[in-house]
């Protein structure tokens, strides 16, 4: 008897916003890494295992570049967005000092 492969369950690959014009994207999550394999960038064509939230792969200097050079486009498709930000962990009144 062969054992078949688990599927992970994915959780759902929400976007925030679109950085504004010049700034960075910020792509946290693991899940912009394909540890497969890299596939060429849809805005360069050089291989990359980055992927968008989409699951498009694009490197995120190129996607950044994009932005700045298409902001209208960027802030009506969302194409390239930043991850959300995380919720904070700290307990009130304790900062990140020391």
């Amino acid at each position: 008897m062969t054992r078949t492969g688990r599927k992970q369950k994915e959780e759902p690959f929400e976007p925030g916003l679109v950085p504004p014009p010049g700034e960075l994207l910020v792509w946290r999550d693991s899940r912009h890494f394909d540890h497969r394999q890299d596939l060429p960038c849809t805005l360069c064509g050089q291989p990359t295992p980055l992927r968008s939230h989409s699951g498009e792969p694009a490197h995120k200097a190129c996607a950044e570049d994009w932005i700045t050079a298409n902001p209208v486009e960027a802030r009506r498709s969302g194409r390239f967005a930043s991850d959300p930000a995380p919720k904070p962990t700290s307990k009130k009144g304790q900062g990140d000092h020391a």
